[in-house]
């Protein structure tokens, strides 16, 4: 509720200033800004429970549900390659946008579809005791029923449980109030029990695989396309151009915040098919605010967007039969569908031993690799996607460009690099970040109560506070020639990643009994990551469509995504750094779990800002790549412009 209650305040306050901003800038934002605002309600209402899904309704080990994650965020963000390619080829943005929403509203409608949870079974002595859990996410308790008592696992300081149960740190079970002729002893030795799960039911696991691969396909149809009409509504040297960038900024986060508030509250409180029914839902409104000019009922007045972006390229024919009848755009839409099978096997790990197994699965493949995550096959699929998609671009560059062009977009590709190394760390909000909030913070009770899954409305929220505030101030900047070149604004949203890590690590010095930390530091942490993410993020995506080439911009912008691939498949092997010992997705020791995460956090926090500070220093150098395109984003006279130009050619 309190979460609830301070959005309402923040989007009131803060959509006024954005509205009026968006007056000044071209025809279009707006349609964007909502179809993309939809879009990310859809995603990010989704991945507040993601995680919590498969570490508590599969019962997913803690490192396998992190490979999961990372799996399934590296793919999403790995298909804008192709979404991208195809759109500049041969569809055009606005068809390839359409069709990838519609594919988003089956994908989040499938992940309503519920099945029985796992159990998880303690043998001892011939018996066998199945857990019996009740709630989720941080409410979550588990108990293991002896006799007709109900002992309570890893209970709290203050608990009003007749009968507990106590892990130590060596894995023993301590009970207290045991039921007489139990037959447990009051201590039960970990070489004397076996934990297993049952394995969850193939056909919903299969749906819930298949929702995953619908996602991923929508998402690589829309992401890479819907920005880059953003970038096609403005002219090369428009001081409004970043400015507009972060105001599609505040409304991919507007859906994001509320996302995470309404879909994370409804998944915890009432069930896991409601959060995910209501990101379909959103999903829906999304695709049909993007398609309504071509309804019927909403023809009248001028199209929302301008007739001169994201259409079919020139000279492209989509309607003449190309293959056993059928056009070459049904031919994609096919080519898409038969993609989304592909991806079902891709996503799995692989299927077959996960349907036979979960967590007996997920402990053998990472003994096997060391410790790493198990889906090597995705990792191998990101590495040839990646020499395939530079490979393209380099070749363009040594074919089609002039000397400036080439410079300019390894100047891009300097900045890819940067936002890689970010988005890993950034992107453990999702995973690691999320089982610290479950687990190892003060969450308030009561009428003001905040769930786990809320606290990944913070970041969302942060930027609906601070994106005017900086696109105010990149204008102003900008239009006295004084803003700062992309490459030091990433250097300083390093900085201030690493300084978040920082504050939770202080943070743990102020742990309670429980070992849970104040929220006020985790807070903190995404206050600072917010701030560094708007020096980059936005920024990032405005650079991208200032120093690319006309004919490869949705492909580079592609490119970019690729950084965000290659980060979420990377932060799932760090997410494994940080697991911990569970039972029925609790932890059983909460001292060992705060440990472990903030040992990771701390490292996080130093190469975040070495990297940043080096970055930062060499930001006045690197800067020259872009060619006046890479520094202030004012205006230059056309002279000057051709002057640069052919100086360098």
């Amino acid at each position: 509720m309190l979460i609830i209650l301070i959005g309402i305040v923040i989007t009131l306050v803060t959509c006024i200033p954005v509205f009026r901003q968006m007056r000044e800038h071209p025809r279009g934002l707006h349609i964007l800004f909502f179809a993309e605002m939809w879009e990310r309600f859809s995603y990010y209402g989704m991945r507040a429970l993601l995680i919590y899904y498969l570490t508590q309704h599969f019962l997913f080990s803690d490192a396998f549900a992190g490979s999961q994650y990372g799996a399934y965020t590296s793919l999403v963000y790995l298909m804008p390659l192709i979404g991208g390619f195809l759109a500049d080829k041969y569809l055009g943005n606005r068809k390839a946008i359409a069709f990838g929403a519609l594919l988003l509203v089956g994908g989040h409608l499938a992940m309503a579809v519920e099945g029985k949870a796992a159990t998880q079974i303690l043998e001892t002595n011939g018996q066998q005791y199945e857990f019996v859990v009740e709630g989720r996410g941080d409410s979550r308790q588990v108990f293991m029923p002896v006799g007709d008592a109900m002992c309570l696992l890893n209970p709290p300081e203050e608990t009003d449980a007749t009968c507990t149960i106590n892990p130590t740190a060596t894995g023993d079970f301590v009970f207290a109030g045991l039921p007489a002729g139990s037959g447990l002893p009051d201590t039960l030795p970990a070489s004397d029990y076996n934990l297993s799960s049952t394995p969850p039911n193939p056909f919903f696991l299969g749906v819930f695989y298949l929702a995953l691969s619908l996602i991923i396909m929508g998402v690589g149809f829309l992401k890479a396309n819907i920005s880059s009409i953003v970038g096609q509504l403005y002219e090369q040297g428009d001081p409004k151009r970043d400015p507009g960038f972060t105001l599609y900024y505040y409304g991919i986060n507007l859906g994001a915040f509320w996302a995470a508030t309404l879909c994370g509250i409804l998944g915890e409180t009432v069930g896991w098919w409601a959060g995910f029914g209501l990101a379909g839902v959103g999903m829906l409104f999304g695709w049909i605010v993007f398609v309504r000019r071509r309804l019927a009922f909403w023809t009248q007045g001028e199209p929302q967007l301008p007739d001169h972006v994201g259409n079919v390229p020139e000279g492209v024919d989509l309607e003449t039969p190309v293959f056993a009848g059928l056009n070459r755009e049904r031919l994609i839409y096919v080519g898409a569908i038969l993609g989304v099978i592909v991806t079902w096997f891709l996503i799995q790990s692989p299927p077959v031993e996960v349907l036979a197994g979960v967590n007996e699965f997920a402990d053998k493949h990472l003994q096997w690799m060391g410790g790493a995550q198990p889906h090597i096959h995705i990792a191998i699929l990101l590495a040839l996607g990646s020499i395939v998609v530079i490979g393209y671009i380099v070749l363009f560059m040594l074919r089609e460009c002039t000397a400036v062009e080439s410079q300019r977009m390894i100047l891009a590709f300097i900045l890819v690099a940067a936002a890689t190394v970010f988005w890993t760390f950034f992107e453990q909000a999702g995973s690691s970040l999320s089982l610290f909030a479950d687990r190892n913070t003060q969450l308030p009770t009561g009428v003001f109560s905040i769930t786990a899954s809320q606290t990944q409305s913070f970041n969302a929220g942060f930027i609906l506070i601070f994106a005017p505030i900086f696109s105010a101030l990149w204008a102003f900047l900008g239009n006295r020639h004084m803003d700062p070149n992309p490459v030091l604004k990433f250097g300083l949203g390093l900085i201030q990643l690493g300084i978040g890590f920082f504050i939770l690590v202080w943070g743990a010095n102020f742990a309670d009994e429980n070992f849970q930390v104040p929220l006020i530091f985790l807070a903190l942490l995404y206050l600072f990551h917010t701030t560094g993410e708007l020096c980059l993020s936005p920024v990032g995506l405005s650079a991208i469509t200032k120093l690319s080439v006309g004919k490869v911009v949705s492909t580079m912008m592609a490119v970019w995504f690729l950084s965000s691939a290659w980060a979420q498949y990377v932060g799932g092997i760090i997410a494994g750094l940080t697991e911990t010992e569970t039972v029925a997705g609790v932890a059983l020791d909460n001292e060992a779990a705060l440990n472990g995460s903030i040992e990771v956090f701390q490292t996080l926090g130093m190469i975040a800002v070495g990297i940043g500070i080096g970055l930062s220093a060499l930001s006045f150098i690197l800067k020259r790549l872009g060619h006046g395109r890479a520094g202030h984003v004012g205006p230059r006279p056309e002279s000057q412009e051709a002057a640069s130009e052919g100086s360098t050619s």
